[in-house]
């Protein structure tokens, strides 16, 4: 039965980081729209645009993340889900391809009126994706997917006032979140008056996003009464709690410029919304179709299972870093060297680009086919599934043995580079 519910809490999982660090995302591009006119708004568009650009990417990895473990897991309710709901679905998808070429050909623009068209086509969609990523959660929630190929209506499946309530919900709170972000970013590189603007702004959304959530439970009771019931007084109760005093909490440490601390307090806010929600809505998927009911067969979901864990462990690593880099300013645009330190020479070949760090990296993707093979071996029981693991535990032999090797020579490498002693 464990099986069956796994890897939907590997869905929430990642539906939590998506909707956190994608949601700040689209949130910048939203306050890049409203940043108003002259230096002042400029300086608000380029610092929203800047903070967001390193990390855009990977932070789209979570929907990948979702749409697959989901679709691989549980592929009747996503078949009902895709059918019903490719309206939206389509909507989200051609914003965020909108988004992305934004961002590349922002860098590319010679003159401002070229930059203004990208950044309110960038903006617009950024507005339009978590609306329609809203309605879709709101679809599901109102019980207005049913089991089957397209058996829904294609339109007011989506619109309706508990899907559009729950969308503008997703806007303001991405709003919201990226005010929050960008204050931080504003503070950590000393920019005083951007910071005040940003926390202005992450005061106003989250107040908004406070009363929009106050609709939202109207409007449910108005029309969907049983999950009503569980949010308020069932078992989705305890999330709400932990969603309302967390949100409550990132507003006081905003008041008080502890911007730092509310980014981890305002994404607990989004983690308690999307428990609160499984919770209420538990067993039920679909409208007649339970988790359980929905699950893959057995080996489907060992290998969805093994493959989330053992991906796990050389993706998480990789987004730390990216994000710490990020943080600490040593992601962004290129320019000369600081005085008194050596520039550093570029790399010769595609291989030395990886040298420094494939020691760390071997290791960790000796650890990952350990993993898989361990688990298609003792939890699998299809013939295919046995093939794989013993693949992956000879890859784990020859993988670790190569970054056996390398250990000791990026331990010298480290070694060679500190700098010697002052006397």
């Amino acid at each position: 039965m464990f099986l069956r519910d796994l890897p939907m809490l590997f869905v929430l999982g990642g539906l939590v980081l998506y909707a956190t660090l994608a949601g700040a995302d689209f949130g910048a591009g939203f306050w890049q729209l409203f940043a108003g006119r002259g230096a002042k708004g400029a300086h608000v568009r380029e610092h929203a645009h800047e903070a967001m650009a390193p990390v855009w990417e990977a932070n789209h990895v979570w929907l990948i993340f979702v749409l697959t473990v989901f679709w691989t897991s549980y592929p009747t309710a996503f078949g009902s889900i895709a059918s019903t709901l490719a309206v939206p679905l389509f909507i989200a998808g051609i914003g965020i391809i909108f988004r992305g070429a934004a961002y590349a050909l922002r860098s590319a623009t010679e003159v401002p009126r070229e930059q203004r068209m990208i950044d309110t086509a960038f903006s617009l969609a950024s507005i339009l994706t978590p609306f329609a990523l809203g309605t879709i959660a709101g679809a599901i929630a109102d019980g207005r997917v049913p089991v089957g190929n397209a058996k829904g209506d294609q339109f007011t499946s989506w619109l309706n006032p508990v899907a559009i309530t729950i969308g503008v919900l997703a806007v303001v709170f991405s709003s919201y979140l990226a005010a929050v972000f960008l204050a931080a970013d504003a503070v950590r590189a000393g920019d005083e008056e951007l910071a005040r603007s940003f926390r202005l702004r992450a005061l106003g959304a989250g107040l908004v996003a406070g009363a929009v959530a106050v609709v939202g439970l109207i409007v449910l009771h108005h029309d969907v009464h049983p999950l009503y019931h569980e949010l308020v007084a069932g078992r989705g109760l305890p999330a709400v709690l932990v969603s309302l005093v967390f949100g409550v909490g990132t507003l006081a440490l905003v008041v008080v410029r502890r911007f730092e601390w509310s980014r981890y307090t305002a994404a607990v806010a989004v983690a308690a919304i999307v428990a609160g929600w499984a919770l209420a809505q538990e067993p039920r998927l679909l409208p007649g179709l339970t988790v359980q009911q929905a699950a893959a067969g057995h080996d489907t979901l060992v290998a969805v299972v093994v493959a989330v864990i053992g991906g796990g462990l050389l993706l998480f690593p990789s987004l730390a870093l990216l994000f710490s880099l990020t943080l600490r300013g040593h992601v962004g645009h290129i320019g000369p060297a600081p005085e008194g330190v050596a520039a550093v020479p570029p790399p010769h070949g595609p291989l030395d680009v990886l040298r420094p760090a494939s020691a760390g990296l071997l290791a960790r993707a000796a650890v990952a086919c350990f993993v898989v093979g361990l688990g298609f071996l003792t939890a699998a029981d299809a013939a295919w599934a046995h093939v794989i693991g013993v693949l992956a535990l000879f890859a784990f032999i020859a993988i670790g043995f190569r970054a056996a090797l390398l250990l000791p020579a990026a331990d010298e490498a480290a070694t060679s580079a500190d700098p010697p002693p002052t006397p």
